[in-house]
């Protein structure tokens, strides 16, 4: 077998220009594919990491959309802080819950002034569904809740817009002429998915949300974050909310819930699925190019056995039998399809890396990841094997059923 390997190696090298150009044609498909998969595969890991980013098995419950003459108005004032404290203590599934209050206001401290992306009211366990850690300072309690505290943690963003390199902590800030005292300072977490900085957020007591700021008396809450115990128990645990929330208001059998509850690994799901069909339809565009890569082998295998006709004669004539000439030409044919496979594969990769890096380098936040598929370049050599075999059968074929004295006396 290395003996036919290297004949078939020499008798490529012959017309060297013509070997490269055929190969071209592998080396164009397998490179696409294997940069389109790799994008595809990054842009998962992508979608993933943000998702986890939200916190852990997150459950969203939100109020239900109300309608007028069949037409959406907006949401319906349905959750309470109530709802929440009863979500964490009624439902086995559920490791924390926190009410939230979102409002949107200008922070001043000193000179410098700010208003973040998200500012929000919430419980004490709002860190624990978010999975997110303090860095400086700490947590407000029960205790700062029950009394509606003026307290706020703040993200890392609007520490160095109104700080800049000052320690924040114990000092006071101005939210609509009402003083907060800072006490903690949040873990950086980066940009989401759509570039927003999770960063550039302040979080303060829901009671002191709605007492102070929103200056409300009802006990309303827009929205409710939520924590499964694991991954396994999400739906479950969906099903805890929607039973315990539909008995607390009093909803009938049949009659439409005046909440929603959406967990973000549905959502993630959803995305992971759009992102792998894209994906396996830009591969299989760019596999087009591979059954021309083949095409162009088959050709060229077929000019080979033509120019060839009188060596396969003199091979026939000292003892060469017809599968050791078919064994030949299949070896050429492949060896050109491995040579072309193993170099699209490296141009692959490298072009995957060089998309990455671009993306990386024009998009504001996001890192996006590089992703290399190592059973990837296993089915990229194997498949471009394949169409060596396949295309070069016929050619291989063809050259084994010559007739010994017709090949020898062919000019």
């Amino acid at each position: 077998m290395l003996i036919t390997v290297r004949i078939a190696y020499r008798a490529l090298m012959k017309n060297k220009m013509r070997a490269a150009l055929t190969v071209l044609g592998v080396v164009i498909g397998i490179a696409a594919v294997t940069t389109m998969v790799s994008l595809g595969q990054s842009a998962s890991s992508l979608i993933q990491s943000q998702f986890q980013s939200l916190g852990t098995n997150v459950i969203f419950v939100m109020p239900a959309r109300g309608r007028r003459g069949g037409v959406r108005s907006g949401t319906l004032p349905s959750l309470t802080e109530d709802d929440a404290d009863a979500i964490s203590e009624d439902c086995p599934s559920i490791l924390a819950s926190s009410p939230m209050l979102f409002t949107s206001m200008q922070m001043v401290y000193g000179n410098s002034n700010w208003k973040p992306d998200e500012m929000l009211g919430v419980g004490p366990d709002y860190l624990v569904v978010r999975d997110w850690d303090v860095r400086l300072g700490g947590f407000f309690t029960e205790h700062d809740v029950n009394a509606a505290d003026k307290v706020c943690v703040l993200g890392h963003t609007v520490v160095k817009r109104l700080f800049q390199t000052a320690n924040p902590l114990g000092e006071t800030v101005r939210i609509q002429n009402i003083p907060f005292r800072v006490i903690g300072v949040l873990e950086t977490k980066g940009a989401n998915i759509m570039g927003d900085d999770q960063d550039d957020i302040v979080l303060m007591p829901y009671t002191a949300v709605r007492q102070r700021l929103l200056r409300s008396e009802f006990q309303h809450v827009h929205a409710i974050l939520v924590s499964s115990r694991s991954i396994d128990v999400m739906q479950d645990a969906e099903m805890e909310i929607r039973n315990l929330l539909a008995d607390r208001h009093r909803i009938a059998p049949g009659q439409p819930n005046d909440f929603r509850v959406q967990n973000t690994t549905e959502i993630a799901d959803m995305l992971g699925v759009i992102t792998g069909t894209m994906t396996a339809m830009l591969a299989s565009i760019a596999g087009i190019s591979l059954i021309v890569g083949g095409v162009g082998i088959m050709n060229i295998m077929l000019v080979s056995v033509t120019e060839r006709t009188k060596e396969i004669g003199i091979r026939m004539a000292v003892g060469a039998r017809g599968r050791d000439i078919l064994l030949q030409f299949l070896v050429e044919s492949v060896l050109l399809s491995c040579v072309g496979g193993a170099i699209g594969f490296a141009l692959g990769i490298g072009g995957s890396m060089g998309i990455t890096a671009a993306i990386n380098a024009y998009s504001d936040g996001v890192d996006w990841p590089t992703t290399i598929s190592y059973p990837a370049a296993v089915v990229a050599i194997v498949f471009a094997a394949a169409v060596g075999i396949v295309f070069g059968f016929y050619p291989a074929r063809r050259a084994s059923r010559l007739d010994p004295i017709d090949a020898l006396r062919y000019e």
